[in-house]
């Protein structure tokens, strides 16, 4: 996998079905929807997502050994704890803005989240602000459900 799509892939910025995800809740989202750990589309990084201070912040809690071993090529770092998100705060009802760490790249990018229902949420990362921009759907994972 190259650099770039791995970033993309771990920024979590398509997502195929994940085993142990919540069916799709048809009532709408609240602000304090987006806390709770979220897959990739390939299912391959786990990131919980919750409050860090003032703001929101989100941590990979679990990755398969290829997209650790991926990240280690990369930049020498464990993946599991790293934080990815930084700095989320809220820009709409159900719309959060912060920036995006991609470790294999060493790179930070602007990025938003917003989520579509309680299980589901689109996050966004831009090289620079709305420009280079890619946009994933990922998926609620139920934490009794979660690989270890």
């Amino acid at each position: 996998m190259n650099r770039v799509a791995l970033g993309f892939a771990i920024l979590g910025l398509t997502f195929a079905s994940v085993q142990g995800a919540q069916a799709a809740d048809p009532s709408p989202p609240r602000a304090g929807d987006i806390y709770g750990v979220w897959s990739n589309p390939k299912g391959s990084v786990h990131i919980e997502i919750k409050p860090c201070g003032e703001e929101t912040c989100g941590n990979v809690v679990w990755a398969n050994a290829e997209a650790q071993a991926d990240v280690r090529k990369g930049s020498k770092r464990e993946l599991i704890g790293m934080q990815l998100l930084r700095d989320f705060s809220p820009s709409g009802p159900v719309d959060w803005k912060g920036r995006v760490f991609v470790p294999d790249l060493n790179m930070t990018f602007s990025g938003q989240v917003r989520l579509l229902d309680r299980a589901s949420l689109r996050a966004k990362g831009c090289l620079l602000p709305n420009f280079l921009c890619k946009s994933q759907v990922w998926t609620r994972v139920d934490s009794a459900g979660r690989a270890s």
